[in-house]
């Protein structure tokens, strides 16, 4: 519950602690879970653009699907899902969308890319 070292340390030493006592391989322990894919995005921001107001209507143009409002917008369409939130050192909004293949993916991101450039 509680470590005095870096996080990082501490999750490989668990890790590493649990493939010892399941007596199984890294590439076994992945085997057993789906793959998914990542794409990347970002759109350039406006001067002056309501960055929060924007969010606001592609969380509620999906109001039938589970949204995360903890750190920008997360929506999630059953097992592939959307995060978009502002860059803290940029003036872009970044679009990461994951799925079960790299073109799901990609088709994800730029519809919600396409849906927020129309509004």
């Amino acid at each position: 519950a509680l470590h005095y070292g870096r996080d990082a340390l501490a999750g490989a030493a668990l890790f590493l602690s649990h493939l010892a006592r399941s007596n199984t391989s890294c590439s076994a322990l992945r085997s057993v879970f789906p793959d998914y894919y990542i794409s990347k995005h970002k759109l350039e921001l406006r001067d002056g653009q309501d960055v929060e107001k924007l969010l606001e209507r592609v969380a509620a143009s999906h109001h039938g699907h589970k949204v995360t409002r903890s750190d920008g917008v997360r929506i999630d369409f059953g097992n592939e899902w959307v995060h978009l939130r502002k860059s803290n050192t940029e003036p872009v909004l970044r679009v990461i969308a994951e799925s079960t293949t790299m073109e799901r993916a990609e088709n994800l991101a730029e519809r919600i890319m396409d849906e927020i450039s129309a509004s």
